[in-house]
């Protein structure tokens, strides 16, 4: 039975021609950048080539980039980072729906003295620009608002709050770990003055990630003890998953049209089928303004974690949201502030497609899922009380 993968916005695999380019850095091109003779020095070349390649994915420089050992380092280095280096204000502007990363970051902030200010969704997941303009005061030295939000897609009006941003010259940051790749992202359409992303989210190695910093953004490194990267991340760079990274990042800029185009007609044709197939199931996140590959839907009377089982022993892997909570036996925050009840938000699956996904894998879930639903309704307890 083949195993068919559907949680790509978990982790991607590792793209065949992103192994092989990183190959050579393991073994004979070992030097570090730092180095100034010529084994140093030509992995100094791969490591520029690299930055240039990720900066032109986005509309960036490649001054701009700063390589980080992951999203989740990235998103930290923005927050604590612009909060520190910037003593006029102690106010933060985010939302109730944002990445662990960002969320832990600004309670982080808060128990160190810091204001921050969490904006409410609408039910399908949109901020409202006008609430992050009436949020804004004196105080307020940064605004962090998702590309697109991990667990049910909702791509967030970023262009129309960069605009807001920068006429109130606040600092706007965005976790694109989710987007780089996967839609077109430039940060000057989006007017965004950090934007953080993972290599392993498209199709690049696990343990590397960027922080996009504009040129003039005053922020304080986290980490300390060298000079690399600008003085703006201390540590001897990780020079294969960097070279990985870049090769990722040019497959990506090669392929993101055509790909986007290919995964919304299957995650229109999962979604529309689950819909008429199952009673009782509801999808999350915006029906259209959605990542082309992602599909949420919440199913009554059953449990999430039952789903995944069930789904898994058919051989097809999903989740119930973001990886980074998975062990978390409460449910999905950002199904909450949805205003999703409780047992509703217990009861949710999210897809995620990939560049392997293809017709036949949509026909097995189809295929498998329906029949998972009627075994467990009909144990449910919550079904008989109905």
């Amino acid at each position: 039975m083949k195993r068919i993968y559907l949680d790509h916005a978990a982790t991607t695999p590792t793209d065949p021609e992103v192994v092989k380019a990183m190959l050579p850095y393991f073994t004979d091109a070992f030097g570090n950048p730092s180095s100034i003779h010529s084994f140093g020095q030509e992995a100094k070349a791969a490591v520029e080539d690299a930055r240039d390649k990720i900066a032109s994915l986005i509309g960036a420089r490649g001054e701009e980039i700063v390589f980080t050992g992951g999203g989740t380092e990235a998103d930290n280095l923005a927050l604590k980072g612009i909060a520190y280096a910037n003593k006029r204000g102690n106010h933060i502007i985010t939302t109730a729906i944002e990445h662990h990363a960002v969320a832990e970051s600004c309670k982080f902030l808060e128990r160190r003295g810091f204001e921050v200010t969490y904006l409410p969704v609408d039910r399908c997941g949109l901020v409202d620009p006008d609430d992050v303009k009436k949020a804004i005061s004196d105080k307020t030295i940064l605004i962090s608002v998702m590309h697109a939000n991990n667990e049910v897609g909702t791509i967030e009006p970023i262009a129309e709050i960069g605009r807001i941003a920068r006429e109130s010259r606040v600092y706007f940051h965005t976790d694109a770990v989710q987007t780089v790749g996967h839609i077109p992202v430039d940060v000057n359409e989006l007017g965004v003055d950090l934007l953080a992303i993972s290599a392993h989210k498209l199709y690049g190695p696990k343990g590397v990630g960027a922080l996009y910093i504009r040129k003039g953004t005053r922020i304080t490194p986290l980490m300390l003890g060298g000079e690399q990267e600008r003085r703006r991340r201390a540590s001897t760079e990780n020079v294969p998953a960097i070279v990985g990274f870049g090769k990722a990042a040019e497959i990506a800029q090669r392929e993101v049209d055509g790909e986007a185009k290919r995964l919304i007609s299957l995650r229109d044709r999962l979604t529309e089928s689950l819909l008429e197939l199952i009673e009782r199931i509801h999808l999350n996140g915006h029906p259209t303004w959605r990542l082309p590959n992602n599909v949420n839907v919440s199913i009554e009377f059953v449990e999430g974690e039952s789903l995944l089982l069930n789904l898994d022993l058919e051989g097809i892997a999903a989740s119930t949201g973001s990886a980074c909570s998975s062990a978390s036996l409460e449910p999905s925050h950002v199904l909450l502030a949805l205003g999703l009840p409780h047992e509703l938000a217990h009861g949710s699956l999210r897809f995620t497609l990939g560049r392997e996904t293809n017709e036949a894998d949509i026909d097995r879930v189809l295929a498998a899922l329906p029949p998972i639903v009627t075994r467990l309704r009909a144990m449910s307890p919550l079904t008989k009380s109905t």
